[in-house]
């Protein structure tokens, strides 16, 4: 009798073969078998009768404060939450006290990680004046998930403001980088907008469309002058979405679950300070826009941007009160509420939050549900019913925005390279994540100071 270390039975799979009823067999963390398993038996076996089962979630951007911020957030606390959200891997954002700019910076990450992140990961380098022409280096060391530029100020103290040195930033590195795309001198022009309130309403209005626009253009001619590829994060407006729909050769685009589905003003009377973010939540008609960008294929990933503060710190008086909400562990309840009620299939879905990490950062062994790929699955159930919770929620700071609100779709179990790391809500008795591999730096891995294993 064929055996497993884990069997999944009688699951809807939802992967690049469409859907359709099949039972899963994982043997030493990957997947080894998909179809009718019959009389096989297993160490461990899940009947999903009545549930689907999804290549394992990825969220590619996340910010979980550790080092120097871990009364927001940490690598355990920041990957509880993840897991407990559907969410099989995470990269996590350089904006830490110290930045993640050097080797030694990468090394401790990944030290803190190693069994005490629930799920896998990756962490961004951040890209700055002192590291620039040496990020090609750094790019290819084992666990990251490539460069990080900050146009715009936000947390931390990453910025990279200027063409000269963006300019030096691209010309240094070879894989695909993440932008904050926004214009810092016309921010900087406009600061007097956001002094002059007490409003968490005045931030769209300071970080104004424009100020986006600006900063894609700049980044998307900087890379095409290099001939580089770069992802730009969290576009929050419509002519952005139309503006990379005639750069995809160099640009990808990455869209928030909050952008999606919060606005402006409505937002910002129900929750002041709590829904100020960098760039900020718009109006229904740039909102409109970002969906536009998902039905036409424009944007290829969705990452939840998690940036957490304390409850205290966001009740600051505006505009001293800081940008940034807790997201990972909503990332997929959202986005399976707006899959229901008709503004994606199923299958987009999995595109957003798998199949399209994969592609654009040639992840290595995830992203599909397939025979020989990592064991990542994220078991969910369609139909349930639920209110997000404050209980529910792990995240350190202990809040998010979307409090109270009801869903449709809800996420029954993660497993992370087999290992049944949720189910219903309970967690494993121990995080055993690792970090992600990539096609690009394979070679570095296998060979290089400080492989991961």
């Amino acid at each position: 009798m064929t055996s497993y270390d884990l069997i999944i039975r009688n699951a809807t799979l939802v992967n690049h073969d469409g859907q359709g009823p099949a039972d899963v067999g994982v043997r030493e963390g990957r997947t080894a078998m998909i179809g009718d398993l019959g009389q096989a038996s297993a160490g461990h076996e899940i009947d999903a009768t009545g549930l689907h089962l999804l290549p394992g979630v990825i969220d590619t951007q996340v910010h979980f404060r550790e080092p120097g911020m871990d009364g927001k957030e940490d690598l355990e606390s920041g990957s509880r939450a993840a897991v407990l959200g559907g969410v099989t891997a995470v990269f996590e954002m350089p904006n830490t006290k110290p930045t993640t700019s050097t080797p030694e910076a990468l090394a401790d990450k990944l030290a803190r990680a190693r069994d005490r992140m629930w799920c896998d990961h990756a962490f961004y380098v951040g890209a700055t004046a002192e590291n620039a022409d040496h990020l090609d280096e750094l790019e290819r060391l084992p666990g990251t998930a490539g460069v990080k530029i900050f146009m715009g100020a936000s947390t931390g103290d990453l910025l990279v403001a200027d063409d000269e040195t963006l300019s030096r930033v691209l010309a240094t590195i070879n894989r695909r980088c993440a932008v904050h795309a926004e214009d810092e001198p016309r921010m900087a022009e406009r600061r007097h907008i956001a002094e002059a309130s007490t409003s968490a309403h005045a931030h769209p209005d300071w970080r104004d469309p424009t100020s986006a626009m600006r900063a894609t253009e700049r980044i998307v001619a900087l890379a095409r002058r290099h001939g580089k590829r770069v992802h730009v994060l969290h576009i929050t407006t419509a002519a952005e979405i139309d503006f990379l729909a005639r750069h995809k050769d160099v640009a990808t685009v990455e869209v928030t679950p909050q952008h999606l589905t919060l606005n402006a003003p409505e937002c910002y009377d129900r929750l002041g300070n709590f829904a100020q973010m960098n760039p900020p939540i718009r109006d229904l008609g740039e909102q409109d826009g970002l969906w536009r960008g998902i039905a036409r294929g424009i944007v290829d990933v969705v990452g939840s941007d998690h940036a957490p503060h304390t409850r205290e710190e966001k009740a600051v008086p505006y505009p001293n009160s800081p940008s940034g909400m807790p997201g990972v562990q909503t990332l997929l309840p959202l986005l399976l509420d707006h899959m229901n009620a008709g503004r994606m299939t199923l299958q987009r879905l999995v595109d957003l939050t798998s199949a399209g990490a994969a592609r654009l950062f040639q992840l290595a062994g995830k992203g599909r549900l397939a025979v020989g790929y990592d064991a990542d699955y994220t078991l969910v159930d369609l139909t349930a019913r639920r209110t997000i919770e404050l209980d529910w929620l792990a995240s350190r700071c202990g809040w998010s925005p979307f409090e109270g609100r009801e869903v449709t779709g809800w996420p029954m179990a993660t497993v992370v390279r087999g290992r049944v790391v949720m189910r219903e809500g309970e967690l494993a008795d121990s995080a055993h994540g690792r970090p992600i591999r990539f096609q690009e730096t394979l070679e570095a891995e296998v060979s290089g100071p400080g492989a991961a294993s």
